[in-house]
C-alpha cells in the first residue's frame, strides 16, 4: 500500500544525456504512483536519453527551476551526472533546497554534486562507489559529510542513495519525508 501524496510536486534533474534509466524511471513510477506530480528538469528541452536507452521527456530547463514550486528536488545519477559535478546552477538549487527545508535527495554519483554544493557539511550520507573507483567517497568525505555504506541514508530533509539497486527504496524515502 503506497501512501498517497496528494499532487505534492517533485521535479527529477537528470542529464540530457546518460541519465542512469532505473534511477529516474523507477522513483518517478513510485512517486506518480504515490500521487506525486513530476517534472523532469535538465539543460535541454525535448527527449533526454538514458545510458540503457530509455527516453524521458525534459520539460524544464535547469536554469528555469524555481525551487519554491517544489516540495522536494531530487538529482538522477549516471555517467552524465557527472557534468554536474561542478555546475553553479545545480549547486544553487541544492542550496535553495535546503534553505527552503524541502526535501533534496540524489542518488548513485549525485550525490557528489550535493557535497560540491556544500550541503551535506555534518550530514551523513551515502554515494556510488566501486571496488575500482572510490573517488566519490573521497569527495563526500572532503566535504565534511559522514559517508556511510549503506543503500539509502537519511539525514534530516536530505536523502541520498548508492545506485540503481537502491531506486525504490529511495523513492520509498522521499514517500515517507513527503507526507
Amino acid at each position: 500500500m503506497i501512501e498517497k501524496l496528494g499532487k505534492k510536486k517533485i521535479a527529477l534533474v537528470i542529464a540530457f544525456r546518460d541519465f542512469r534509466d532505473e534511477e529516474y524511471f523507477i522513483p518517478k513510477q513510485t512517486l506518480e504512483s504515490a500521487e506525486a506530480v513530476i517534472t523532469t528538469a535538465s539543460t535541454s528541452l525535448g527527449k533526454a536519453i538514458g545510458k540503457l536507452g530509455g527516453e524521458a521527456e525534459v520539460n524544464l530547463l535547469l536554469e528555469d527551476l524555481k525551487v519554491a514550486d517544489y516540495e522536494a528536488v531530487l538529482f538522477i545519477g549516471g555517467p552524465g551526472a557527472a557534468n554536474y559535478i561542478e555546475d553553479e546552477i545545480c549547486h544553487r538549487i541544492a542550496r535553495e533546497t535546503v534553505r527552503a527545508n524541502k526535501v533534496l535527495g540524489a542518488i548513485c554519483i549525485a550525490p557528489v554534486i550535493l557535497a560540491k554544493a556544500g550541503v551535506l557539511k555534518g550530514k551523513k550520507s551515502t554515494v556510488w562507489s566501486s571496488a575500482m573507483d572510490k573517488s566519490a567517497i573521497k569527495i563526500l568525505k572532503e566535504s565534511g559529510a559522514e559517508y556511510l555504506a549503506d543503500s539509502v541514508v537519511v539525514d534530516g530533509n536530505i536523502v541520498t542513495a548508492s545506485g540503481p539497486q537502491a531506486a525504490k527504496e529511495f523513492a520509498q524515502k522521499i514517500i515517507e519525508k513527503l507526507k
